[in-house]
């Protein structure tokens, strides 16, 4: 009799060997993610991108201490005849480096094959900052007539205020807000804490949300959450991002949480800020991040220069 061939279903329940080998350097690349502090966002685009990498590599009966940096050249060609943006090409190669990097540190391999592949350049946008009077116009514009309304008011105050991501504003717990020293403590981008100064409206919109707004919402004295829902649950990113456009909404803008934060950037470098006092307020690794916001200030000269110079 022939041999039976197995079926899709029994392929899954019995892989080759190769792909169990690839699946346990997946599973082991997840816990040294989550043990390095990545957002479980971030964990689950590097882990989806260095999957491709193994399904294309199992196709070519590749295992990962088997591959060179040629190899990952031809892997970063075969994404570039997807069409796949220039954006996700370089993140996709970059996950690849992050695994790599831990096979080297275990010992598995000598240098990392991912170092000596290029990512290509991407067109970073400029960040969209709103002029000073729109700001203005958007935070006066919010209501203060009920609970959520306070908690909304308090919310884009702080986020223009302090700069702080969305994602930050929502973990952010009672204990973090110091009034007397007026000032925050932040948990940032991979474990990062940050202490950001707090300005005197700020201050007296949180305060009015405290006293007034967050008693009315949470009645569970265990909930340690700064901002709660209707509920008194914890609110989510996205709920930040509803409440901040339906406030610019009633001004005739759009508006977004992060668009808050890059103007809260843009309008201290224009006050005379240091771009090092900057980078710590927003909680960059890097200056090069901040960096950008001196090409937003040059963009918006240029700007100027070519609407008001006779010569321009």
């Amino acid at each position: 009799m022939a041999a039976r061939t197995p079926n899709h279903a029994e392929s899954r329940i019995h892989p080759d060997p190769l792909a169990r080998r690839w699946q346990r350097l997946l599973k082991r690349f997840e816990r040294d993610l989550a043990a390095a502090g990545l957002t479980e966002r971030t964990r689950r685009e590097y882990l989806r991108d260095v999957a491709e990498l193994a399904e294309w590599a199992q196709r070519r009966g590749r295992d990962a201490r088997e591959l060179k940096h040629r190899e990952l050249r031809d892997f970063a060609g075969h994404l570039v005849e997807r069409r796949l943006a220039r954006s996700s090409v370089a993140r996709k190669l970059s996950a690849a480096r992050a695994f790599f990097a831990t096979l080297v540190r275990r010992g598995e391999l000598a240098a990392n094959p991912g170092e000596l592949v290029p990512a290509p350049k991407r067109r970073r946008p400029l960040p969209r900052a709103l002029p000073s009077a729109q700001v203005e116009r958007l935070l006066r514009s919010a209501p203060a007539d009920g609970p959520l309304a306070l908690r909304d008011r308090a919310l884009a105050e702080l986020a223009y205020g302090s700069g702080v991501r969305a994602a930050e504003l929502v973990s952010l717990d009672l204990d973090d807000l110091d009034f007397d020293r007026e000032q925050l403590r932040v948990e940032g981008k991979g474990g990062r804490t940050r202490v950001v100064p707090l300005g005197e409206l700020a201050l007296r919109a949180l305060n009015d949300w405290l006293e007034r707004g967050r008693p009315l919402l949470c009645r569970n004295v265990e909930q340690r959450a700064l901002f709660v829902s209707r509920s008194g649950r914890r609110i989510s990113t996205s709920d930040v991002r509803r409440r901040v456009a339906a406030l610019a909404r009633r001004s005739g803008l759009a508006v977004t949480p992060h668009a808050l934060r890059h103007s809260f950037a843009t309008h201290l470098l224009e006050g005379g800020a240091d771009l090092r006092v900057v980078q710590e307020l927003l909680g960059h690794a890097s200056i090069r991040t901040t960096q950008i916001y001196t090409r937003l200030e040059s963009a918006r000269l240029r700007e100027a220069y070519r609407r008001a110079h006779p010569r321009a």
